[in-house]
């Protein structure tokens, strides 16, 4: 089923003129890498697409109106207004136009999103199709400069003041018709004396570096020509070797995707247009696109042959700068991602943190595979994290461990309030009775 749709996609997409077409159920995170990226432009609406979107909007707008102090709505109009929302969402999805240039040399990838649905990503091009560099400086603006045959470099508008070397000299001799250009070597000189000047006054104006910092790390992070700055800044985003199971649809990637795209729409295409943009903006949006930016240089990946212990104690400072909380952002114990993949032991301690005493021992005695698969249910909602993914100074379910106590969280080890003027009941007590109907498959080991 699944493989129907995606060749079905496929043909369709690749119908449109893509010079190639990637098809999977799902790629790896950053599977983009190293591709260019072309963007189209939205086909606008046609005026009477626009005319029967004015007649939905104002049709919903009044019946939301008419009927906003209802409790339940009357199913009619839950299903009309559901039918309208659905037709104002097909009208506003506009589909995007390429370049026949782009198209020619561009791909896409196609693949199943978390929710079902199909992902296409349109319009990356491999290093491999890319224009070679003559034609991409045609397209793109050739440098001023020029060379002529016998290895001096002309700049416009330069001249000679008369205070060059006898070489350059003997050399404007031979040119009596004209300024002869400067010798490679001059010109190094002088533009040695331009960058130290350039260096003094940008240390003096923080607001000019900021936006020239931001320049040159939006050419690396949105644009092919990164090389469009004199700011010698690199801005490495790393590819995962190692993928976690589901990191593609992870919230965290789909929130930097979304964010990605949404930055890209509001920059200029080419990059001769991009200083003049970002100065326009105001700070707050600079600083947002800088703090976008910048994040994708984050690596705090461990890897066995990869020994970084300042970088990684520098990742647990920055955790605890954002604030970061895995919990918060989805991650949940499975048994794909973390405990299939762990001893017995561990699992043992993660159900204990999370759970308590009494619901470990309820699955002490399981198989490996039948422990994984309870533990993943019993810490489902719970919040727990391990060691590695914890933020210093951030508490979770490990440092407040909880047990289910007749359909209540209590504190694990503390007294619960008395009911009905009854003692209160020790947790782990409470829990042998109730976990038995938490664990309808738990089965003691052969």
């Amino acid at each position: 089923m699944v493989a129907e749709k995606l060749n079905e996609a496929a043909a369709s997409v690749g119908g449109e003129g893509w010079k190639w077409v990637e098809a999977a159920p799902d790629f790896p995170y950053g599977h983009q890498y190293g591709l260019r990226h072309v963007r189209g432009d939205q086909v606008p609406m046609t005026p009477e697409e626009q005319a029967e979107r004015d007649a939905c909007q104002a049709t919903f707008d009044e019946l939301t109106e008419q009927y906003a102090d209802y409790d339940e709505l009357p199913e009619e109009i839950d299903a009309q207004l559901g039918d309208l929302e659905q037709k104002l969402d097909m009208l506003d999805a506009r589909p995007i136009r390429f370049e026949p240039d782009d198209v020619a040399r561009a791909g896409a990838f196609i693949s199943i999103a978390n929710n079902g649905e199909l992902r296409i990503e349109r319009g990356y091009v491999r290093p491999e199709d890319e224009l070679p560099v003559a034609d991409s400086e045609e397209l793109h603006g050739a440098d001023d400069t020029t060379t002529s045959g016998d290895g001096y470099q002309q700049y416009p508008g330069d001249a000679e003041t008369g205070d060059n070397s006898a070489a350059s000299a003997d050399h404007a001799d031979d040119d009596e018709d004209g300024l002869a250009p400067m010798f490679d070597r001059l010109v190094s000189e002088l533009t040695a004396h331009r960058t130290l000047g350039l260096r003094h006054m940008l240390g003096d104006r923080p607001d000019i570096a900021f936006l020239a910092a931001l320049h040159a790390l939006t050419l690396r992070t949105f644009y092919h020509y990164g090389s469009d700055s004199c700011m010698e800044l690199e801005l490495k985003s790393v590819s995962f070797g190692t993928q976690a199971p589901g990191l593609n649809d992870s919230v965290s990637a789909e929130a930097i995707r979304t964010r990605h795209e949404a930055w890209a729409e509001a920059l200029p295409k080419e990059t001769d247009g991009l200083w003049d943009a970002l100065q326009a903006w105001d700070g707050e949006s600079q600083s947002a696109l800088f703090a976008h930016v910048v994040s994708q240089s984050v690596n705090a990946v461990q890897e066995p042959w990869n020994r970084r212990p300042r970088a990684l104690a520098h990742a647990d400072q920055l955790a605890q700068s954002v604030g970061l909380d895995m919990a918060a952002l989805g991650w949940k114990p499975t048994v794909d991602g973390f405990f299939g993949r762990v001893t017995k032991a561990r699992i043992r301690e993660a159900v204990t943190e999370a759970r308590g005493t009494a619901a470990a021992d309820r699955i002490a005695n399981l198989k490996k595979g039948e422990m994984a698969a309870e533990a993943e249910t019993l810490l489902a909602h719970s919040g727990w994290l391990p060691s590695i993914l914890r933020t210093r100074g951030m508490t979770d379910a490990s440092e407040h461990a909880v047990e289910e106590v007749n359909g209540t969280t209590e504190p694990a080890g503390e007294e619960s309030a008395a009911k009905d003027g009854e003692p209160a009941m020790d947790a782990d007590e409470a829990s042998a009775e109730d976990m038995a109907d938490e664990l309808p498959h738990a089965q003691a080991a052969e």
